[in-house]
């Protein structure tokens, strides 16, 4: 095997130590910026569906300000946003170069393309659904997850794995301006050395990484369509009925 290797990719053996570690460094900014996209645009897009006008928290000044900051920062290209917040990302985290320099435009770069996604998934639930939740005496927050999120489940899981995949496309970006990881070590070793097998392979760890996102994305989103996850908690948390009293039957001769 090792003979193999050293034969078809030989470059990326003399350079294995380089990278094994972008391939980690690749996969700390996707994890770290990812888990701050989840959280934020998860956040923004919920509060963009409930305060725009007719939302169950309408509020036109609040919804303007974070639906023009969204428009904003989504109309500029990752690689400038880049260079455009370097300032801010020097003032966070004391560095614009390697994994801790990157998460902070990786963040701004994906949290408002994960807003929208999210403020278009929650929109497609049934407004009749929130009416009757609402006649039946729910609160706001009663409404946000037991309507909107739990609806809205089957086409959430499918905007979070269009959004870790162009995340995992933002990453490489970030290595081509000192950010590290797979895009760096693509660019650096592969393209400026003219090691094309360097370039193969990560081209082939990308492909494989996007399609495992994609296959555990495709399969939850289905399994979700037809709510089998959530009938199985459901029956775990409703009470067994009571036993039907011998009185009770009318069948019964007394």
């Amino acid at each position: 095997m090792a003979e193999w290797l050293a034969k078809t990719m030989p470059n990326v053996v003399d350079y294995s130590d380089k990278f094994l570690e972008s391939s980690r460094a690749t996969l700390q900014m996707f994890l770290i910026a990812g888990a701050f996209t989840l959280v934020l645009g998860a956040f923004f897009g919920i509060l963009l569906t409930v305060t725009r006008p007719g939302g169950i928290c309408e509020n036109r000044i609040l919804y303007r300000v974070v639906d023009l900051i969204t428009n904003i920062f989504r109309s500029i290209p990752f690689v400038i946003l880049l260079i455009f917040l370097i300032p801010l990302t020097r003032a966070l985290v004391g560095t614009a170069i390697g994994v801790k320099g990157a998460i902070v435009p990786l963040v701004f770069g994906a949290v408002p393309f994960f807003t929208r996604q999210v403020e278009v998934a929650l929109a497609g639930v049934s407004p009749g659904k929130v009416e009757a939740a609402t006649a039946m005496g729910s609160g706001k927050l009663g409404i946000i997850f037991r309507v909107y999120l739990h609806e809205a489940v089957p086409d959430l899981i499918r905007v979070i794995t269009v959004t870790a995949i162009s995340l995992i496309g933002l990453t490489t970006m970030a290595g081509a301006v000192g950010a590290g990881g797979i895009g760096s070590f693509a660019i650096n070793y592969g393209q400026n050395l003219h090691h094309q097998d360097i370039v193969n392979v990560c081209v082939l760890v990308l492909l494989v990484f996007v399609s495992l996102i994609q296959t555990l994305g495709s399969g939850l989103s289905r399994r979700t369509t037809d709510r089998a996850l959530f009938r199985r908690m459901v029956r775990a948390e409703e009470p067994s009925a009571p036993p039907e009293s011998p009185a009770s039957n009318p069948g019964q001769k007394s």
